[in-house]
């Protein structure tokens, strides 16, 4: 028997439409270089309006994929309306990409239309000519004096949204499945894969985010998404805010620890989420600002130090709330918010538990399975298995349909990560089954820098291991050998990578050995290679 409810779709215009009609006075606010930019919801949602109006006389065709290369701005956030509401497939696009990955997921996207800041592009147009499906390049002035090249390709926002009358009436998505974000994963393993975000998982991600035991963000909030709205959707936060009326306090690219502190500030910031890097910079500085507002300081992206989570808290009465997730998970599925039952337990216990990655929110499953076995394991807090995860908003493949050993035969995605959890659900991840390495919540490919490196003439092997570091949580090692008779430095390794990767992969540290330790089958024993870093030292490391 059927039940007898109204059968309407889980969409973003719905979150759309109630900030418009509840919540048109809340404050949107975007940090600058030349002050600050202050907005209400009413005024951003008839920029939306208009935005989608122009999509429709720039020829988008429903369901095309509109890229976006922006920063954090209230311009960002019309286009994660105006995309998905208006029919079409927002995907924002990492603005740290170096210049091969980024031409790739234009490429495998098919992107029809790309939104970048005026500041952003020069990266943008040095692979103009490899985005074949770009037949627009939409520019954002955001203060920047960079040159905007002559190009029929390159129209100017403003001008754009000037150039007739806004959309009226309701937007209306029929089908709650259909996409509407598209985000890439980092491609360390190969090419970055594409996530593509259904509306009902998108709306379903924000109703559990604003659950009390979640982030419990509330329309008396003021967010501050630290974390770029390019990754993972800014976890989410810019359409929870939304559909709670909260203020959003944007920064823009002023995001040195101090002017995020100041902002904060400012603006009596009540939840402000970032990566550690961001939180560990932020850390010597807190005594400089007055930070009371604050209730939750959210952490993802890599493992929260201890000593970082409890050194906030030593400063402010507030420790860091660490939070789980990927790009495949939308990506919330763990929160460190603690039990009632452990508030009884002693300081030290709770900072244990805090250096957890928390436990599961609602609708979220999860699961430790062997790898070697297949065989599930018990929540003891000591078995340790691969991570797997399923629910609503957990990916079901990648576009375009790579990547399928990712997920298991009944549908569970393999996350690449070992973990244990402790029998009331604080998960833990202890070890990864791929061999990357996450430097400030971004992550390297431990493969593309060896493949990059052994592409010198004077290299006939390297391999590269994640060394734990006290403010990037992990940076890049490299083990180089030589070519026979070979005279090789670390300059030369360094000079070389150089031109091929961004400056932020670039190892730390390159040892020089005879040979390196290899499995039974010939793969590089990293292991062995990570226990060897405790007893270097090292000699003309950078």
């Amino acid at each position: 028997m059927a039940g007898l409810m109204q059968d309407r779709p889980l969409s973003l215009p719905h979150v759309f439409h109630r900030a418009e009609m509840l919540f048109a006075d809340k404050e949107i606010v975007t940090a600058t270089a030349s002050g600050e930019r202050r907005s209400t919801y009413g005024e951003c949602f008839e920029r939306v309006r208009r935005l989608a109006a122009a999509l429709d006389r720039l020829d988008v065709p429903a369901e095309a994929r509109v890229g976006t290369f922006c920063s954090n701005t209230q311009t960002h956030l019309e286009l994660y309306f105006a995309v998905p509401c208006s029919g079409r497939v927002l995907h924002t696009i990492n603005i740290r990409l170096f210049p091969d990955q980024l031409a790739f997921v234009v490429a495998d996207a098919q992107d029809d239309v790309v939104f970048v800041d005026r500041a952003l592009l020069p990266a943008l147009w040095q692979v103009a000519d490899r985005m074949p499906s770009v037949r627009h390049i939409v520019v954002i002035d955001d203060g920047s004096n960079e040159a905007v090249p002559d190009d029929p390709r390159v129209v100017d926002y403003e001008t754009l949204l000037a150039g007739g009358p806004p959309r009226s009436g309701r937007f209306v998505i029929d089908d709650e499945n259909s996409a509407a974000a598209l985000c890439y994963t980092s491609g360390t393993t190969g090419d970055p894969k594409g996530v593509l975000y259904s509306h009902r998982s998108t709306v379903l991600h924000s109703l559990t985010s604003l659950a009390a035991d979640v982030l419990a963000i509330g329309e008396r909030d003021r967010v501050q998404p630290v974390v770029p709205m390019f990754h993972v959707n800014a976890w989410g936060l810019p359409y929870t805010a939304v559909l709670a009326g909260a203020n959003l306090i944007l920064p823009g690219t002023q995001t040195a620890p101090g002017e995020l502190l100041a902002q904060i500030e400012r603006h009596r910031v009540t939840i402000s989420a970032g990566v550690p890097t961001i939180w560990m910079g932020a850390l010597p500085l807190l005594h400089e600002h007055d930070l009371s507002s604050l209730r939750m300081v959210l952490c993802g992206g890599a493992a929260v130090p201890q000593s970082l989570s409890e050194g906030w808290r030593a400063a402010i009465g507030l420790p860091i709330t660490q939070a789980w997730g990927m790009t495949e998970t939308s990506p919330i599925c763990t929160v460190g918010v603690l039990r009632s039952a452990d508030n009884e337990l002693d300081d030290e216990e709770r900072a244990r538990l805090r250096a957890t990655q928390g436990r599961p929110v609602p609708l979220f499953d999860l699961r430790l399975v062997n790898p070697e076995t297949g065989a599930e394991q018990p929540w003891d807090g000591v078995s340790a298995g691969e991570l797997q995860a399923a629910g609503p908003w957990i990916a079901s493949g990648y576009l375009n349909g790579s990547g399928a050993d990712a997920f298991t035969d009944d549908g569970w995605l393999r996350t690449g990560d070992i973990a244990t959890v402790d029998p009331r659900g604080y998960l833990n991840l202890v070890d990864r089954t791929k061999d990357l390495v996450k430097s400030g919540g971004e992550w390297i490919s431990s493969v593309t820098l060896e493949n990059h490196i052994m592409g010198h003439p004077a290299v006939a092997e390297a391999a590269v291991v994640a060394k734990p570091d006290p403010r990037w949580s992990e940076r890049p090692v490299a083990f180089v050998v030589p070519r026979d008779d070979a005279r090789l430095t670390t300059d030369d390794v360094l000079a070389h990578l150089r031109p091929l990767v961004p400056k932020w992969w670039l190892p730390d540290e390159v040892h020089f050995v005879d040979a390196l330790p290899k499995t039974g089958t010939g793969k590089f024993a990293k292991r062995v290679l990570r226990a060897r870093l405790d007893a270097i030292v090292p000699e003309g490391s950078t």
